[in-house]
């Protein structure tokens, strides 16, 4: 079994990716031209100032002093109401946690969503799978950049080579790979270095299932070490 395991939030454990798609299309609307679905794409999983220089960039306007704040604070607020309905885990990700849970498997969550939003999504899946949880406000960089896994890892005292991700988007999937974490990412498309995984999987599945995704990432990493 891997040492540790670490959740992405948005789009692993919860459906709240159409979410943040209604507001950050509503949030360039405001800028002044609405982004395309390719630019929006490259916005999932990133950081809110990602998103904003993305949808700036787009709409052509110049962020002035106090233009970050002022964004921001609408687009949670906007987040903070769409999100005020019922959230549910995704399909089989209860009855996942509550195996690897029982199993004594120490699990974070690990999102760029910031605290203020991040914590209404973690209650919705059960805060007792978890043993810790960190967001994108509470690390010097957020995902792509590996900080927030070498963090976990250290919160656990292992190695993040000896811990397992489930991530969704490319950002988050190319964060946990720098740090050295091995992971499943619950896409078509992967960075190198990640393992593509159906998040099908999830229904039904216990920890002896997370045992066999963690041994085949290490033979395929074997097979890939000979060739």
């Amino acid at each position: 079994m891997p040492k540790a395991i670490f959740w992405d939030m948005d789009g692993t454990l919860v459906d709240t990716e159409p979410l943040w798609g209604i507001a950050t299309y509503e949030l360039s609307e405001n800028l002044g031209r609405r982004l395309t679905p390719q630019l929006r794409e490259r916005t999932v999983g990133g950081s809110f100032a990602n998103t904003l220089g993305i949808a700036a960039t787009h709409a052509g306007v110049a962020l002035a002093e106090g233009d970050y704040d002022h964004h921001k604070a609408w687009m949670y607020a906007r987040m903070a109401d769409l999100m005020s309905g019922t959230l549910e885990p995704n399909p089989g990700v209860r009855g996942l946690l509550a195996s690897l849970h029982e199993a004594g498997i120490p699990m974070l969550v690990t999102t760029n969503t910031e605290r203020v939003l991040a914590d209404a999504c973690i209650d919705a899946v059960g805060r007792g799978f978890f043993v810790d949880s960190i967001t994108g406000d509470e690390v010097e960089r957020a995902k792509p950049a590996p900080d927030m896994y070498v963090e976990a890892a250290r919160r656990v005292g292992e190695r993040p080579s000896n811990c397992l991700v489930f991530e969704d988007s490319w950002a988050g999937m190319s964060a946990a790979a720098a740090a050295g974490c091995a992971v499943l990412g619950l896409s078509e498309t992967v960075p190198e270095g990640v393992v593509a995984f159906d998040p099908a999987n999830f229904l039904g599945a216990t920890h002896a299932h997370v045992m066999q995704w963690y041994a085949d990432i290490a033979d395929l990493k074997r097979e890939s070490a000979i060739e």
